[in-house]
């Protein structure tokens, strides 16, 4: 197919593509996540079985982590992000088609894999973009796959009402994956090259990656173990805590995922005004005072207001974060987004379990006072970043 250039077409046009294709990635996610009590159902898996599926798609990205950033440096992320869509989609439909638990351990594996590559390289093609804007639009993408999350909870919730089979929904939402894919693939754009001049990029193999690079990866790591936390225990935390029934748990998630999506279509904006560096700091602040409040005062409306503090908290580091290693660093943006996601993805990884065991020892309350903490520690840390206070260069001039 041919690609279409940024001179030939509106970037607008463009923006929208990378959006859809975010919102695919997240629709992806979010449909296998719909479906997850229906399939641990079938299969028959007590909760100890399932914890350990659960750990599968991590140990897909993981494996995928060691090779994703150099070979989409190498092929570049208009090549990659296609086929690893496509490679999503076809794992997605193996999944639903999985009759046995080590079937379903594999297509798991596979889709953690086919998944790093997808974020890799769509967030590459986000940061090549937002070079040509001049001015900060990397959240609004990442408020794309947000919204495809509460998109595809929804859907889940439907399909799962009319009690329609894992595979015939997902086939329903691979469907519109690839039409989409195959409308917006030829607006991808060629990743942003550093250097042009023959021995800049002799010199370019020698460099090793620069430190602040590992820094931004801990402000990533705290960041994503606030979200882990949030996404795996706030259920839990409206119930042994606040003392909620069952049914109404899903309430406290529903509010941190509402501010988030709605957080990251303002983030730009703000980005825009007032710097990287300030939009880190008080994202770290707001987690902070949301699960202090949540801590504090241990009664539902507290609680959910704390919950939806926290949700505009994560809404717009993350993000932030992947466009300053993109935009500041000398190697390639696939390989400082893989450097940096790898080190913040622990922290998803670590952060669930880690609160468990606090909770095992103590409980609930002392896990989120933790987790407020390193709250504390993202402002502390991105006031140490000096790379943040070189963002005059996405600020529109006036």
């Amino acid at each position: 197919m041919e690609q279409i250039s940024a001179d030939t077409v509106s970037k607008g046009r463009i923006r929208a593509a990378i959006f859809c294709l975010y919102f695919c990635i997240g629709l992806c996610f979010s449909s296998w996540a719909s479906r997850i009590p229906d399939i641990k159902s079938a299969l028959q898996l007590n909760d100890a079985g399932w914890g350990t599926i659960l750990l599968m798609i991590p140990i897909g990205q993981i494996c995928s982590m060691t090779i994703s950033g150099l070979i989409v440096s190498k092929v570049g992320s208009k090549k990659i992000l296609p086929l690893a869509l496509l490679c999503y989609v076809v794992v997605l439909l193996f999944i639903g088609l999985s009759a046995t638990e080590y079937s379903l351990i594999m297509s798991l594996i596979a889709f953690g894999f086919c998944g790093n590559f997808c974020n890799i390289s769509v967030n590459t093609q986000a940061i090549s973009l937002e070079a040509v804007y001049n001015k900060p639009i990397m959240a609004s993408f990442h408020g794309g796959w947000s919204l495809a999350g509460l998109a595809g909870a929804a859907i889940g919730l439907l399909m799962a009402s009319i009690h329609l089979r894992p595979i015939y929904h997902f086939c329903i939402v691979g469907t519109l994956v690839i039409a989409t894919l195959i409308i917006n693939r030829p607006y991808l754009q060629p990743d942003i090259k550093k250097e042009k001049d023959p021995a800049d990029i002799a010199a370019r193999k020698k460099r090793k990656p620069e430190t602040f690079l590992f820094l931004l990866g801990m402000l990533a790591f705290c960041s994503l173990a606030a979200e882990g936390a949030m996404a795996d225990w706030s259920g839990l935390y409206l119930i042994d805590v606040v003392g909620m029934p069952k049914h109404l748990a899903p309430m406290g998630l529903a509010a941190y995922m509402i501010t988030m999506a709605s957080g990251r279509f303002m983030i730009d904006r703000a980005t825009q005004k007032w710097g990287r560096q300030r939009i880190v700091q008080v994202g770290g602040t707001l987690i902070g005072a949301g699960l202090f409040t949540a801590v504090i005062f241990p009664h539902l409306v507290p609680v959910i207001i704390a919950f939806m503090i926290t949700g505009f908290g994560t809404a717009g580091i993350i993000p932030t974060l992947y466009s300053a290693a993109g935009q500041k660093t000398r190697i390639s943006p696939s390989l400082a987004l893989t450097i940096v996601s790898s080190i913040g993805f622990l922290g998803f990884l670590m952060g669930p379990p880690l609160i468990g065991y606090i909770a095992t020892v103590t409980n609930l309350r002392y896990s989120y006072t933790f987790i407020a903490i390193l709250g504390i520690c993202i402002l502390a840390l991105a006031s140490s970043i000096s790379v943040f206070g070189k963002d005059e260069s996405l600020r529109n001039e006036k």
